[in-house]
């Protein structure tokens, strides 16, 4: 049913991928899918904390491939995990990263909405109302 999965993850919140991708890992064993990881480093960090300096910027981009490295090197049912860093808008890249490796499903975390959410929207339900393909949202607890 699946062949190509996608899973967004923030590699600076845990909760990001603390269900969703054991969530993934159990869908791609079960259709023989193939297994991808992206992680986007927001236009507001990279503000704040590049300034958009170039140096300031391949460190953001750099840390963030090696803390999504450490994550997939981390899930050893699924061979070869795919992994992708972007910069800039986060659902707009979560969409053109699915659109890149043909996925055919989106697993994602979500969170418990707070106002804000309700106001402006969040990625995930922006990454929902949007992509093209079928989208998992695996609620936490909370």
């Amino acid at each position: 049913m699946y062949r190509s999965i996608l899973v967004p993850i923030d590699v600076e919140q845990p909760s990001s991928w603390e269900k969703s991708v054991p969530t993934a890992v159990a869908l791609c064993r079960c259709f023989s899918a193939s297994l991808a990881l992206t992680a986007v480093v927001p236009n507001q960090q990279l503000m704040i904390e590049a300034e958009w300096s170039a140096v300031a910027f391949r460190q953001l981009i750099d840390i963030a491939k090696a803390r999504l490295a450490e994550i997939a090197d981390g899930i050893t049912e699924v061979p070869n995990v795919a992994r992708y860093v972007e910069a800039g808008g986060i659902y707009t890249n979560i969409l053109n990263v699915a659109e890149r490796v043909s996925a055919d499903l989106i697993v994602l975390s979500s969170h418990r909405p707070e106002m804000e959410d309700y106001l402006l929207g969040t990625n995930a339900s922006r990454v929902v109302r949007h992509a093209r393909c079928s989208v998992f949202v695996v609620r936490g607890e909370n």
